[in-house]
């Protein structure tokens, strides 16, 4: 590893990507610091309030950008000041984490700039579920720029299955997974408050995502357990209209804690005295290859995970004994297992300890980032 006396300068970039994103923030740019000097451009995220600054923080130097939904906005309002900054710090390395930073991709490369795309979703699974962004022009232009890019760039792939849709690559690439940061590990192991039953659940709230399975199987655990409770941390992609016209929904809504989007610091305190964490994904997009990380981090908390049935994650919950897995259509069978965890708080710790093991064993942050370090090593 190149001397500290040496450091090259490292542009960590994203028009979507909040400045308190775990995996940009806690993780990458954490295991680059020592080596590199990294400059951070993410936005505020979304409800945020956008502050025109420059933080350093350990080694990392933060640019905030105001945050847009919807692409249009972000090429005419985030796209510039993304060229800006670039111009500004002149990094020897930019590493893009959204596609459609493509095109600004290949004037950094001509203006001397190594790039590396990160691929966190299969776009082409992907495009038919979304509801916005997806319009025909965004669609073609997309699809050039990423045909471009596998001739000219280095690619890191978050999950195993989406290095399919990029063979072949003419530059190097590595498959970086997103595991458990090893500062979860060191967190006493949950206590659940066992006359006040509750379960966690950190994410994205959607019906992709089965929260309708979710709230028809709280609807059966209630009938036997009035004053069960579901702590929900993230953003909300549901209407509260859509919300507010579900039967489910009003039987079980004052059992429901929508606690918004939060620090996984700030979120996972709540996970101390809470049964189990939920991580169901439908096999929709390009779920079924994908590993829902909050999966891993519910296991380096010591909580026991209800996931779904997919292949994926029947691999790493079955052979290791940390949790359940169902379908995520089935409520009458995820209410079977959440019944059963407020039931059996024994079996549960034990699962709990057997999920923390697999993390320190086998899906543990330090593993990847020896493969993110090599790879920005690699010429």
């Amino acid at each position: 590893m190149q001397s500290l006396h040496a450091q090259k300068r490292v542009l960590l970039l994203s028009t979507v990507h909040a400045s308190t994103d775990p995996r940009i923030v806690g993780k990458i740019s954490m295991s680059l610091s020592p080596y590199y000097e990294v400059h951070c451009a993410l936005t505020v995220g979304e409800g945020g309030r956008f502050k025109n600054q420059e933080i350093a923080k350990n080694q990392v130097y933060t640019v905030t950008f105001p945050f847009f939904r919807h692409i249009w906005q972000r090429f005419l309002w985030v796209h510039p000041r993304a060229l800006w900054v670039f111009l500004k710090t002149r990094p020897h390395i930019v590493h893009i984490f959204v596609a459609e930073l493509l095109p600004l991709a290949f004037v950094f490369s001509w203006l001397g700039a190594e790039v590396i795309c990160e691929v966190q979703e299969n776009i082409y699974k992907k495009i038919p579920t979304k509801t916005y962004n997806r319009g025909r022009f965004y669609q073609l232009l997309f699809r050039f720029f990423d045909q471009q890019a596998r001739k000219k760039f280095k690619f890191i792939f978050t999950e195993d299955g989406y290095l399919k849709e990029y063979q072949p690559l003419a530059k190097p690439y590595a498959i970086v997974r997103n595991f458990a940061a090893s500062q979860w590990l060191s967190w006493p192991m949950p206590a659940p408050d066992l006359v006040q039953p509750t379960f966690f659940y950190a994410g994205v709230i959607s019906y992709e995502r089965a929260f309708d399975t979710l709230l028809k199987a709280l609807c059966i655990v209630k009938e036997k357990y009035a004053n069960v409770r579901l702590r929900l941390f993230g953003h909300l992609r549901i209407s509260f209209s859509t919300l507010e016209a579900s039967p489910d929904y009003q039987k079980v809504k004052e059992n429901l804690i929508f606690h918004g989007y939060c620090t996984q610091i700030d979120a996972f305190g709540y996970a101390k005295d809470t049964l189990a964490g939920i991580a169901l994904l439908k096999p929709v997009g390009d779920y079924g290859d994908s590993y829902p990380t909050k999966l891993f981090d519910y296991m380096a908390l010591g909580l026991p995970v209800i996931t779904s049935d997919l292949p994926l994650l029947r691999a790493v919950v079955e052979p290791h004994r940390c949790g359940f897995c169902v379908s995520p259509y089935d409520a009458d069978a995820l209410a079977t297992w959440m019944i059963w965890a407020i039931e059996h708080p024994n079996e549960l710790k034990t699962m709990g300890e057997n999920g923390r093991k697999a993390v320190i064993e086998n899906y543990n942050w330090e593993k990847e980032a020896t493969k993110l370090l090599d790879l920005y090593q690699t010429k």
